[in-house]
């Protein structure tokens, strides 16, 4: 058993990894799926580091969009947030032949359909942690767009996060490595780039 750390900024693997060679070999595949609550930078970061590091980025939210002809809130309005799940996780298994990219998912994606499972077997998963209070005040302004969060006052928001968070931690923890990604997201991106670069 090992744990890996990936800087002096703390990003720290929680899970440890019992076949080492296992996860040499699945990283230099370079397939990294970024997980974590809406507004925790995950496409940001993911098209940012995919740039530093000359791979592929794949936003999943936008893969959907495609697939499906509309928005991801039309999606949720017509069709509902049963729907919408299954099409993600069937879009998530269509990647299993890709590798050499960065992948944003959808905050809830790890939390259906065994998807964290099959994210860890076929990737190498980093956890995006942002406090409560970090996430509310990004996501202020957003809540027309993000289905989840539509009709939530400013009031409303802080403790829709806490309980969505508490639901998906025991999922998002499962992640192989977590980054405490409240930094500045220029930060977060020099250091993962200088971790992952070097199996490149």
């Amino acid at each position: 058993m090992r744990n890996y750390y990936l800087g002096f900024w703390e990003l720290l693997v929680l899970r440890s990894i019992a076949n080492e060679s296992k996860f040499t070999q699945t990283i230099k595949c370079m397939k990294i799926f970024l997980i974590g609550f809406m507004g925790a930078g995950k496409s940001l970061i993911g098209k940012h580091l995919a740039a530093r590091l000359g791979l592929d980025f794949i936003d999943m939210d936008t893969v959907l969009e495609a697939k499906e002809g509309m928005s991801i809130q039309e999606i949720f309005l017509k069709f509902g947030e049963d729907y919408f799940r299954k099409s993600e996780a069937q879009s998530l298994r269509e990647l299993a032949g890709h590798s050499n990219a960065i992948i944003a998912t959808g905050g809830g994606m790890p939390c259906y359909f065994e998807n964290m499972e099959w994210m860890n077997e076929h990737g190498i998963t980093i956890f995006l942690d942002v406090t409560v209070e970090e996430l509310s005040t990004r996501l202020r302004s957003e809540s027309n767009k993000r289905p989840l969060l539509q009709g939530k006052a400013p009031k409303e928001l802080n403790g829709f996060i806490e309980t969505k968070l508490k639901e998906r931690i025991g999922f998002y923890s499962q992640a192989q490595f977590i980054c405490h990604a409240s930094y500045p997201w220029e930060e977060l991106v020099e250091g993962l780039a200088k971790y992952f670069n070097r199996f490149l």
